[in-house]
């Protein structure tokens, strides 16, 4: 019995499918494509995202790390706008 297309294991997806894949939007995709945190395959212009790549981003955890100096520059510049109008 042959897979249907519906169920037929596919290796590479297009932006748009990937992003479904991943429950994420399209330009998220184009962020972790130019980011390099997902693989990809060029067939002509188009931008193929590889089934192995999706599956170890969606298995991790993601967080973005927050820098003591950008957290603390951020807090100084709230704090100095506060008091200038107190």
């Amino acid at each position: 019995m042959a897979n249907s297309p519906s169920t037929e294991t596919r290796l590479l997806y297009d932006r748009k499918e990937a992003a479904r894949q991943l429950s994420v939007s399209v330009r998220t995709i184009d962020y972790l494509v130019a980011n390099k945190e997902l693989d990809t395959r060029r067939i002509g212009k188009k931008v193929l995202v590889t089934r192995a790549s999706l599956v170890k981003y969606a298995s991790g955890n993601h967080f973005e790390v927050v820098k003591k100096g950008v957290a603390s520059e951020s807090t100084a510049t709230l704090s100095e706008a506060s008091s200038k109008c107190a």
